[in-house]
């Protein structure tokens, strides 16, 4: 199967489609806290890295227009490219993610806030770095402690993907309610959303 690229819609026009009863498939790649912290109505959670593990297996049930969904888009244009290995058409990245549709003022579901998984990395990464330079004070070799970590968020940037990342999504506080492919596949045959 040849491999295709997603292309992006905005907020406004998925904001159309909705209203004219032509829902497309939202399937949110954040992780279950972020998920139930504010998530578009109608849309499943699908974390990337249950994409990108399962995506021959979600694509038969994915067979309509499908839009991914993330906070800024990065995350669901991975998710894309994943779906595109297995020849999925019609999908569609929300430009900007969360962040457009929340600045359109469109309808979001609430749940209890939680910090983003972005803003988690900063602030381990930040906390890292100002321990490892206020103690290498004492011990001169932790500076390469803060070295590993800006190498770390250097590559990060270069290669667009996140291990500090990936592995705070994999915390209680980022795992939310269960988020099985079970679960998942079952709610996208029984058109059941959250």
């Amino acid at each position: 199967m040849t491999t295709t690229t997603p292309t992006t819609i905005d907020a406004a026009t998925l904001r159309e489609l909705i209203a004219a009863g032509r829902t497309p498939r939202m399937l949110d790649v954040r992780t279950p806290g972020e998920f139930e912290a504010a998530h578009i109505p109608g849309a499943y959670n699908v974390p990337l890295d249950l994409l990108r593990e399962h995506r021959a297996e979600l694509r038969s049930h994915l067979d309509e227009d499908v839009v991914l969904i993330c906070r800024s888009g990065v995350r669901a244009g991975q998710a894309g490219q994943a779906l595109g290995t297995v020849g999925l058409p019609n999908v569609k990245v929300l430009d900007g993610g969360m962040l457009a549709w929340q600045a359109t003022n469109a309808p979001v579901n609430q749940g209890r806030p939680r910090w983003d998984l972005e803003r988690q990395v900063r602030l381990v990464a930040g906390s890292i770095v100002l321990a490892a330079i206020v103690a290498s004070v004492f011990v001169p070799g932790l500076k390469w402690v803060a070295a590993f970590i800006g190498a770390g968020l250097t590559f990060a940037a270069l290669t667009n993907t996140c291990a500090m990342g990936m592995l705070l999504s994999k915390l209680p506080y980022n795992r939310g309610a269960s988020c099985d492919l079970d679960t998942i596949v079952g709610q996208l045959r029984d058109g059941s959303r959250k």
